[in-house]
């Protein structure tokens, strides 16, 4: 089945991108327009965040968000048969600043974001990059999906960890130089022992284990970016979070990320995952404090 669903994704991967974004407004038209594709949670995510806007507004950041969405998908599978060269051209890249850390003999730590297209973003840095690129990855339930999406993630270099067996599956590079990149917005599988924030104005839980592991090693932490030109043209960004973790009190490297992720969203609304539930938990009491 795997070589069937992934032959036929080839073949239309051949199509040109200008063509298959046809299949993409297909699909907006369908998810918009008549699924409603978690709409309820779309427009509660975007009046938490936002709600100074009017109902208006969020409504026309959702309807951007819809096409972003289906967007994402399709230059996905165009990822399926595009060439390095291919996608050079269409997602950008200034690496001085990993380059630099990898010069020092350095280990790094990279934080993304859901933003659109993660999916690029994941095969550019790869390329992009000197040192290994060790992307953490949530395994895919069904193992025909899952298995096409490893293929296509790692066709420049990337060694993918499953994030439910990371601590293994990185043994093998521990005496390496590498960059680890996770996408730091994830949802906290035990609330109960995680850091919390304020989000948006609202109490959210951040899983711990990217702040915990960087001031372990003094890792630097480097916050990564996507700005969506045009369609189909993204350029990527990168900044330094903290060179020294370890100098760091608890909760402070987790509080910038969530400043980092606070403007970056703010900056292209549209292009962030809305339809995932992120203010999913509620605090009680008997958690951590709240951080501000």
């Amino acid at each position: 089945m795997y070589y069937i669903v992934y032959g036929l994704l080839y073949i239309i991967s051949l199509l040109p991108l200008s063509v298959l974004y046809l299949f993409s407004d297909f699909a907006f038209f369908l998810l918009y327009y008549l699924i409603g594709y978690r709409e309820k949670i779309v427009l509660s995510n975007l009046r938490q965040a936002f709600p100074a806007k009017t109902e208006e507004e969020r409504k026309k950041i959702a309807k951007q968000f819809y096409r972003n969405f289906a967007d994402n998908f399709i230059e996905f599978v165009k990822m399926i048969s595009a060439s390095p060269s291919y996608l050079k051209k269409h997602i950008t890249g200034d690496y001085s600043l990993p380059l630099k850390i990898y010069n020092e003999g350095r280990r790094s730590q990279l934080l993304l974001a859901h933003s659109f297209n993660w999916e690029w973003a994941c095969v550019a840095v790869a390329a992009g990059i000197r040192q290994k690129f060790l992307a953490v990855y949530m395994p895919i339930t069904n193992k025909v999906v899952n298995r096409i999406f490893m293929k296509v993630r790692s066709k420049t270099g990337a060694i993918l960890l499953p994030a439910t067996d990371m601590r293994s599956a990185i043994l093998p590079y521990r005496n390496e130089v590498y960059m680890i990149g996770l996408v730091a917005d994830q949802n906290p599988g035990d609330p109960s022992g995680a850091l919390w924030y304020n989000f948006f104005g609202k109490p959210t839980p951040f899983v711990r284990g990217p702040e915990s592991s960087a001031r372990r090693g003094n890792t630097p932490v480097l916050f990564c970016k996507f700005v969506k030109e045009k369609r189909g043209h993204y350029k990527i960004l990168f900044e330094m979070g903290e060179e020294n973790p370890a100098a760091l009190k608890e909760g402070d490297l987790t509080k910038k990320y969530i400043n980092f992720l606070q403007q970056i969203i703010s900056d292209q609304p549209d292009n962030w995952l809305w339809s995932h539930r992120r203010w999913k938990w509620d605090w009680r009491e008997e958690y951590d404090k709240v951080r501000n």
